[in-house]
């Protein structure tokens, strides 16, 4: 009988890639230098399954490859060092090294401290030192304008608590397309909050792209319920992406890594 092993361990692996390359674009903050590690991490596997088959489950794996390959890399930040980038190439001297990888593991993908050491083959009691130092350096390096585009009054005012929770200031709630390219107008944002689907059935991404060409580039981190729908590789995606229901911590993790990157590739509803 012919075992379908083989098979089963390339979808699990093809089932969990949308969320590896979330999280390499969020640590080096663009689609392109994230991808470029992704694809690097499914070459190495290619060449040596073994560290994927011996993980507790797929995903496991797939991200302790990923970290194999980013720390032979030195732990990069975006290919281009210039402007937000430069900056925030300045910013990472100064943070404790692995707790940006560890704050976002545990954040925004989900891993518990146990999970996150067998990712970066660090003790888990390790893991609870870096995601602090993490959200301490981190919420400590920047502070700016937030703008919040979202339709459900709840979330909105969650999200706007949330922000000026750690030291930023909100400029303003809008709920639709329109108002977003208004509020935006009136003042000029550091960054940009935004769920995908409005109160009138406009686009946040058409809203952030209007946005974009009139103020220039600023971070971006897009809310959805569906990232895997904006997780596909066929066309430009967001760096940051926070998926609905979101915890406090979600947020303030990708506020703060947002805050350091130019998320700002132009997107297509």
């Amino acid at each position: 009988m012919t075992s379908t092993a083989p098979l089963d361990l390339s979808q699990a692996i093809a089932a969990e890639l949308p969320y590896l390359r979330r999280y390499a674009r969020a640590l080096t903050g663009n689609q392109q230098s994230g991808d470029a590690y992704a694809v690097a991490t499914l070459e190495s596997l290619l060449f040596d399954p073994a560290v994927i088959e011996a993980a507790a489950r797929p995903k496991l794996g797939l991200f302790h490859a990923f970290h194999l390959v980013w720390a032979s890399a030195g732990a990069p930040t975006s290919l281009q060092d210039e402007g937000l980038a430069a900056r925030a190439q300045a910013l990472m001297a100064g943070l404790t090294p692995n707790s940006r990888e560890a704050l976002l593991l545990h954040t925004i993908e989900g891993f518990n401290a146990t999970e996150i050491g067998a990712i970066m083959q660090v003790e888990p009691e390790e893991v609870a030192q870096l995601i602090a130092a993490a959200n301490r350096e981190m919420t400590a390096a920047i502070s700016g304008r937030v703008m919040v585009i979202e339709d459900e009054a709840i979330i909105a005012m969650d999200l706007a608590d949330i922000v000026a929770g750690i030291g930023h200031s909100v400029t303003g709630i809008a709920r639709t397309r329109a108002e977003a390219v208004t509020l935006a107008a009136k003042q000029r944002p550091d960054l940009i909050l935004s769920d995908i689907q409005l109160a009138d059935a406009s686009s946040g991404i058409d809203a952030v792209n209007d946005i974009l060409k009139e103020i220039g580039p600023v971070p971006v981190i897009f809310i959805t319920a569906f990232p895997e729908r904006l997780l596909t590789g066929e066309k430009p995606e967001p760096a940051f992406l926070i998926t609905k229901p979101f915890s406090e911590e979600q947020v303030r993790s990708a506020v703060s890594q947002a805050m350091f990157f130019a998320s700002t590739e132009t997107l297509t509803s």
